[in-house]
């Protein structure tokens, strides 16, 4: 059912249909749920909206709760869920495994892992041919940064202000967001440079990022040389000569920052940083977490928009459709290094991963989800631009394919970020109207849009529609 408000503002969006048929929810009740939440749970896993939701079943782009209630999943289990909720490819294929052999550890060869290793490295460009399997991203960007160091003899790790790349306490150091940051020591060898961010960093305008939507802020670049570019890369160059030691393990920065709400940078800053780390002796890695598997559309892997190849490559989320599993990609001399002494992850590349990764490529592959993102996602960002040019709260509309952010803002001419309780609002009327998004950024000023990549136009309408009206509604409540 739509929920329509009492007040003069309701959607007139239908939502898409859907033939799924929801089983019936059969647990123990809300408020019984709240209650053990409460007691056995701990309370850092923090969860969404006032009145958290108790989601029950999910069928491709949807969602249902506990009463049967229908939502469009526009952030797919925070970028996760790649090609759909319970999608039937990888759900069989699961439940294959599962009957078949569940674990053996990697110490044996069984055929599904030695398959997946084969299939995902030949999606990767040479030299990156050799995978390690893990359990989750923060493994991966571990994994990494210890091979970077392992490999170089170096010790330092540059990254980006506003990244996110895990919450383990070594990659802590890497992770340059305030709020998960604790009073422990953490980051030794890790230092952060400015983010080449071109609608809140200093530089930055209209030609500077791969979007089909750019910032409204005017550009002095021509189509040959981005001077936002050049002065990124002198802070950069800045960080290399005041930060760090002639030598360094490398750099870590995803193509699209997703966390901090799918910040991008001038085209060809990476190229030229890449450049730059290994002139130092440092490895490059590209953190695909996010950002991999098809999702920006024009590209399968996130590195390959900016017209580079890394040294390390990792990967999550997405590359399971919900399940665990994650993976470094890297070359045959930089997996080596590893290889001096004892390195053992007990269930990395179990069985039952690898039949999961192997079904979710062959179902990007066959449903045509990397063009699907493209399409979709061009469309959702050039709608949701007509949104940033009727309402002066929406600052900036960017992304590619279906990674997308929405940042907010009290007003174009200051750029400063809309508050919290306003955002809230904001967010609580989608989900009341049935479209869930993510929230994300610095200031939690930008609304993440990263849904399966199975959504249709439709479901785009829809949403775009929903947000339309909950700004609307936003502009009444200020009035």
């Amino acid at each position: 059912r739509q929920q329509k408000w009492k007040c003069s503002v309701s959607t007139q969006a239908k939502m898409p249909p859907c033939d799924f048929v929801p089983e019936k929810y059969q647990s123990y009740p809300y408020e019984r749920m709240q209650k053990i939440r409460e007691q056995n749970v701990s309370p850092s896993l923090r969860m969404y909206y006032k009145k958290p939701l108790l989601l029950h079943q999910g069928h491709m782009q949807w969602l249902f709760d506990y009463e049967g209630r229908r939502y469009l999943d526009l952030f797919a289990g925070i970028v996760t869920v790649s090609v759909g909720h319970c999608h039937p490819k990888v759900t069989m294929a699961t439940q294959k495994q599962l009957a078949r052999l569940w674990h053996t550890t990697n110490i044996y060869m069984h055929p599904s892992i030695q398959e997946y290793a084969e299939k995902l490295t030949s999606l990767l460009p040479d030299p990156l041919k050799v995978v390690y399997l893990t359990n989750s991203g923060s493994e991966a960007n571990d994994l990494a940064m210890f091979m970077a160091r392992l490999y170089t003899r170096n010790f330092d790790i540059i990254s980006f202000r506003g990244a996110y790349h895990g919450g383990s306490p070594y990659t802590l150091g890497l992770t340059s967001v305030g709020l998960y940051k604790h009073g422990v020591a953490n980051g030794f060898g890790c230092t952060t440079t400015m983010l080449p961010d071109v609608f809140r960093g200093p530089w930055g305008g209209s030609h500077c990022r791969d979007s089909p939507v750019q910032t409204v802020r005017k550009c002095s670049c021509s189509e040959d040389v981005c001077h936002a570019n050049d002065q990124y890369i002198e802070q950069f160059k800045d960080t290399l000569i005041t930060s760090v030691p002639k030598t360094i393990a490398g750099f870590i920065a995803e193509p699209i920052q997703g966390v901090n709400g799918a910040v991008q940078y001038p085209r060809s800053f990476l190229k030229e940083a890449y450049q730059l780390v290994r002139e130092r002796g440092g490895v490059c890695i590209s953190d695909e977490v996010q950002t991999g598997f098809g999702r920006t559309g024009s590209h399968f892997w996130g590195f390959q928009t900016h017209d580079v190849v890394p040294d390390i490559v990792t990967l999550a989320k997405g590359i399971g459709n919900g399940f665990p599993m994650a993976a470094v990609v890297t070359t045959k001399e930089i997996a080596s290094s590893l290889a001096q002494n004892l390195h053992f992850n007990t269930f990395g590349g179990s069985p039952l991963a690898c039949v999961v990764g192997t079904a979710v490529l062959d179902a990007i592959e066959e449903d045509g989800l990397q063009k699907n993102s493209e399409d979709v996602g061009t469309y959702m960002l050039q709608e949701l631009a007509k949104l940033r040019d009727k309402f002066e709260i929406v600052g900036d509309v960017r992304g590619k394919g279906l990674m997308i952010g929405v940042e907010m803002v009290t007003d174009k001419d200051s750029c400063h970020p809309l508050p919290a309780e306003e955002m809230g609002q904001i967010w609580e009327d989608c989900k009341d109207m049935g479209v869930l998004i993510g929230r994300g950024g610095l200031y939690n000023q930008t609304f993440r849009i990263k849904p399966p990549m199975c959504i249709t136009k439709k479901d785009a309408d829809f949403a775009v529609e929903v947000f339309h009206t909950a700004l609307q509604r936003h502009m009444e409540r200020a009035a």
